[in-house]
């Protein structure tokens, strides 16, 4: 086919619109015969030679649309304009192993480890839909991802900088604590402390282990030595304090682990003469009737209508009544100050016509018995406050102990007419 030029060009049969302004140069060889050079194309309006590869007419549509604009390229789109659109481009998924993808996924690994929330939580629909508002590109991995990769590695690296801390730490103390799960399984808890060289004080949580087997002096120091080998904490010249609960067993593993000195947590030992002193027969049998009619206006809830009623005919506070738990003996303080802040509106529900058929074994106190209760309020008071203070204290510490101790002291001496010290009060025991 020829050209409008002074060349010989052969149109392709091809789609492209392209072909309606280049072709292939034509020669004749020595024997006349057409020979078609298809590396190369030539324009039909100015002879321009393009490299042909097979296939490709970006480069040709180009040089039409800059050279020559006044041709029709219907449906021909040059290099220039396939590029993508930027809103194009934010729709494209994020390849997981880019920068951004990997600091999303590291960051619900956080997100999972340090607010302790389940692995499910990367399926359920809400938190994938924040995620899409958030970066719709991002495309979550799957739950076993985050478990036995993300937060695995996140835990090591965490644990590389708490043993490089400890490792430089000069001296290093050590706090145990066991305690049961609601599914019924014992754990012990291990916490490390120690005062860095910028004399910031760090506290870091060093493990939880589930305790199957009985809780033996000889198994816990097991676990005790596991774990001061396993964070590098054992030195060549100094001791490692530990702080337990009072427990016989406690303080056998101290011993037996090689560590020490043992000390006994304050607070516990505050909760352990609460107890016995609360537990004495006739402040036994007081609480024992407080607690019926405690749980009398909890199980009833027509009674603690009639309640709350009184106490707002009475101008008092329409606070709930508080039942005591067993383990923790400042409920059963707070049990016996709300019970005589509310006593007023308990006795004035209890006389109410429409529950005194119901109320035929409940016992309310005497003025005796009210006098003896408040006297008790008056000597927990100092331990309550001890026991508070100690457990909303970031960072407790030995200094705490004596000055505490002292101020227990001082006040029960006071209101037994004595100045105790340090000896004991044997009329008040």
């Amino acid at each position: 086919m020829a050209s409008g030029g002074t060349e010989d060009l052969e149109r392709p049969t091809f789609k492209s619109p392209v072909w309606e302004h280049f072709g292939f140069p034509v020669k004749l060889n020595s024997g006349g015969k057409r020979l078609v050079d298809k590396t190369v194309t030539v324009c039909r309006h100015c002879g321009t030679r393009k490299p042909y590869n097979s296939g490709n007419t970006s480069s040709m549509a180009t040089h039409l649309q800059r050279h020559h604009p006044g041709v029709s390229l219907t449906g021909v789109k040059p290099k220039a304009a396939q590029q993508p659109l930027i809103t194009a481009a934010f729709k494209q998924p994020l390849p997981p192993q880019s920068d951004r993808a990997k600091a999303i996924t590291n960051a619900i690994g956080l997100f999972i480890g340090a607010d302790m929330r389940p692995y499910s939580v990367v399926q359920n629909k809400g938190f994938k839909h924040m995620l899409n508002v958030l970066e719709p590109r991002y495309d979550i991995p799957s739950r076993t991802h985050f478990s036995d990769n993300i937060v695995p590695g996140l835990y090591e690296q965490e644990k590389k900088k708490v043993v490089d801390e400890l490792a430089v730490a000069p001296s290093v103390a050590l706090t145990t604590d066991g305690w049961t799960s609601r599914g019924t399984v014992s754990y012990v808890t291990i916490t490390a402390h120690f005062i860095t060289a910028d004399w910031e004080m760090r506290s870091p949580v060093l493990q939880t282990r589930p305790l199957y087997e009985r809780h033996t002096g000889s198994h816990l120091a097991q676990v005790l030595t596991q774990a001061v080998e396993e964070w590098k904490i054992k030195r060549p010249t100094t001791n490692i304090p530990v702080t337990t609960d009072n427990a016989k067993n406690q303080i056998n593993a101290v011993n037996e682990a090689g560590l020490g000195p043992q000390i006994g947590c304050f607070a516990h030992v505050v909760n352990l003469a609460s107890q016995k002193g609360i537990s004495v027969n006739r402040m036994d049998r007081l609480l024992g009737r407080i607690r019926k009619v405690v749980s009398y206006f909890h199980r009833s809830t027509t009674a603690a209508h009639v309640l709350k009623t009184r106490q707002e005919m009475l101008k008092l506070p329409t606070h709930k009544l508080i039942h005591d738990v067993p383990t923790r003996w400042n409920s059963t303080y707070d049990m016996l100050e709300r019970y005589l802040e509310q006593q007023a509106a308990i006795y004035s529900a209890l006389t109410d016509k429409t529950l005194k058929k119901n109320v035929k074994d409940i016992i309310t106190l005497s003025d005796d018995d009210v006098r003896v209760a408040e006297e008790v309020l008056q000597v927990l008071k100092p331990l309550k406050t001890v026991t508070s203070l100690l457990s909303t204290e970031t960072s407790p510490s030995v200094s705490m102990i004596l000055p505490l101790k002292t101020r227990i002291l001082q006040i029960h001496g006071s209101k037994c007419g004595r100045q105790h010290h340090h000896s004991r009060c044997q009329d008040c025991h």
